[in-house]
């Protein structure tokens, strides 16, 4: 039986992701596996016969002499395990490796030769290259506690933040849904002195008013259905820390006012009991409501409001610092490659040209989504216009289609004149249009109309109407010739 099988050793070993070779006690390669070829780029004629310094391996350099390999630490130990070092491929390139090594004995005792195996490991160090790339990157100069940016709107937000973090006044962080509210909220508590104590985030929006109540201030057992056991509060968690209400605007009127002496007396009582509890934390709130529309309407207290804009902060939408969107970029496309493993080289010319367009009414929750799904997208190399979700490609060639030539006033003057700032005849206004389309779809027409929402023919009979069917557009023209043809 094991005569059989011994015959299917090299099947076996065949199937092996990690590179083996075997080598004589003077160091020649005597047999090797399909993975140590792919890994090392030598064919089994290049290895066979050779010696094992033709790998250039550099675990082996320093103890190896002249007289072969039988003098290496290999042989002296009968051993090596786990022993990271690098190889030299064929054409020259360098292979990160992890090498496992085993002295082969005869029945006698005597040395017949060693036993190799190598687990590349160059795309994991890759990996781990940048992972520590993107951690510095994170503490450099454009970055201030996870907020991204380098605008004077941002820059404004930093200062206030750092004013902020100092005081032991509210802070109510003013934007838009998806600009990064609770991000500054998250900094205000990491830029102060309470950066070592809790931390404690309720979203206010996410409850009905009886569970909020008892989330914010706790409970005694039996004060409703279901209170089975006495239960602390976020105020109580949050100690002498901070504590973030998340969605301010939609508090009911009954909480609004309990957490009025809460911020004026300092104490809170659970539900089901009236026993003062004192607390000591600071309050962080947030929304994207208009809080003075809301106290006209009888939606919110304006006592409760004064109380909690103490220390405003408002954070800017992203169409209103369009010079941080390539950092965004960046930041988010290295941040999701990292996590979906998909090797994606770079972001092309074109695409960031129509992020740097697009209004992103969602802001920078909006970009990092349409990352998530470019990453998914992206077919090639380098992430390009097509990758990108379609109302964004879209968005932004409508955006440079309603801008005039040459900046504020058309080549005509008639866009800044009484017609109210119109761009001229339809005309020009399809031609304009058909020109970003085709940049944007790198000069392809079946994307170009999929991006204008037309048929390949409109696209081919606009070229033609517009005098750019003899232009050599970016890209190329698609093949199988002109539609009619």
């Amino acid at each position: 039986m094991p005569r059989n099988l011994d015959k299917y050793w090299k099947a076996v070993v065949n199937t092996i992701p990690d590179g083996v070779m075997i080598v004589d006690p003077q160091g020649r390669i005597v047999s090797t596996n399909d993975a140590l070829e792919e890994i090392t780029g030598y064919g089994r004629e290049d290895l066979l016969g050779a010696p094992c310094t033709i790998l250039d391996c550099t675990s082996c350099e320093v103890a190896r002499d002249g007289n072969g390999c039988h003098w290496c630490v290999m042989f002296q130990k009968g051993e090596l395990r786990r022993q990271r070092c690098a190889i030299t491929r064929k054409d020259g390139t360098v292979v990160h490796v992890v090498k496992n090594a085993s002295v082969l004995r005869d029945d006698a005792g005597e040395v017949i030769g060693a036993v190799e195996s190598m687990t590349d490991v160059t795309e994991l160090l890759d990996k781990e290259t940048q992972i520590e790339t993107f951690r510095r990157e994170l503490r450099a100069e454009d970055t201030f506690h996870g907020l991204i940016g380098r605008s004077p709107a941002m820059v404004r937000v930093y200062e206030m933040i750092a004013k902020a973090a100092r005081s032991d006044a509210p802070v109510i962080v003013f934007g838009e849904s998806g600009t990064g509210k609770e991000l500054a909220a998250a900094a205000v508590h990491r830029a102060g002195p309470r950066a070592e104590r809790p931390y404690v985030k309720v979203n206010c929006a996410a409850l009905n008013e009886s569970l909020l109540e008892s989330e914010l201030f706790g409970h005694v057992k039996g004060a409703y259905t279901g209170a089975h056991r006495d239960r602390a509060g976020r105020f109580e968690a949050a100690a002498d820390g901070d504590i973030f209400l998340d969605e301010i605007g939609d508090l009911p009127l009954t909480t609004q006012v309990k957490l009025l002496r809460v911020l004026e007396e300092r104490v809170v009582e659970r539900v089901g009991d009236n026993r003062p509890i004192p607390v000591q934390a600071r309050i962080i709130t947030a929304t994207n409501r208009d809080l003075p529309a809301l106290i006209e309407q009888g939606a919110f207290r304006r006592d409760f409001y004064y109380r909690i804009n103490v220390v405003p902060i408002h954070m800017p939408p992203l169409r209103e610092r369009a010079e941080d969107i390539p950092l965004l970029a960046e930041a988010f496309f290295r941040r999701i490659g990292l996590k979906s493993g998909k090797r994606v080289a770079g972001i092309s010319a074109g695409a960031m040209e129509l992020l740097v367009r697009y209004p992103w009414p969602g802001n920078v929750r909006e970009l990092r989504s349409a990352f998530e799904y470019a990453l998914v997208a992206c077919r090639g190399e380098v992430l390009e216009p097509r990758d990108l979700p379609r109302e964004i490609v879209r968005g932004g060639v409508e955006r440079e289609c309603a801008e005039p030539a040459g900046g504020a006033e058309g080549s005509d003057g008639a866009a800044g004149g009484a017609a109210g700032g119109e761009l001229g005849d339809l005309d020009s206004v399809r031609r304009r249009r058909l020109e970003a389309a085709l940049r944007a779809a790198g000069g392809n027409r079946s994307e170009a109309a999929r991006l204008l929402g037309v048929s390949r023919t409109t696209v081919w009979k606009q070229m033609r109407r517009f005098g750019l069917d003899g232009q050599e557009q970016q890209g190329g023209r698609e093949s199988g010739g002109e539609p009619g043809r």
